[in-house]
């Protein structure tokens, strides 16, 4: 009884490992085209989490307060062009302005930001990109100098 049941508990395994083996041997179509087992997607920037950091960086640019003699804007145009570039669709001028202080402080949350976008694989070694965020960094450190 016991050779039977080891037998027929093999059996199941090398069936069920033939019929995952079919699967994956498989190919899938993915928008047209034939990907196989080890072929991945690539994933698209907009996606990630440096994207996530990027829109948070320019919505706090763009709700920061206008006293810092068009750095904040330039800074926003600049982190705006990078966006486009990575596929991103950033823009406007938000509505809600923080006082002073408190603009001053989320400025340097933007520059903190932008800096872990700047490290982010995905842009690092691009420099049409990252030629965009450098800008909107000596953007930002001009406004907080700006008084």
């Amino acid at each position: 009884m016991k050779t039977i049941l080891c037998t027929s508990v093999i059996a199941a395994g090398l069936a069920l490992g033939l019929t995952a083996r079919a699967t994956t041997v498989s190919q899938q179509t993915i928008a047209g085209t034939a990907v196989g087992q080890n072929e991945f997607t690539p994933m698209v920037f907009s996606d990630t989490a440096e994207a996530v950091k990027l829109r948070r960086a320019y919505a706090i640019l763009a709700t920061g307060d206008h006293d810092y003699k068009g750095h904040r804007v330039k800074a926003m145009h600049a982190v705006e062009a990078a966006g486009k570039l990575l596929g991103m669709d950033l823009g406007g001028d938000l509505k809600d302005r923080s006082p002073q202080v408190l603009s001053d402080d989320r400025m340097r949350e933007a520059l903190g930001l932008i800096d872990e976008v700047l490290n982010a694989a995905e842009v690092k070694d691009q420099k049409r990109i990252t030629k965009h965020l450098d800008e909107a960094v000596k953007q930002i450190n001009d406004a907080l100098a700006t008084r």
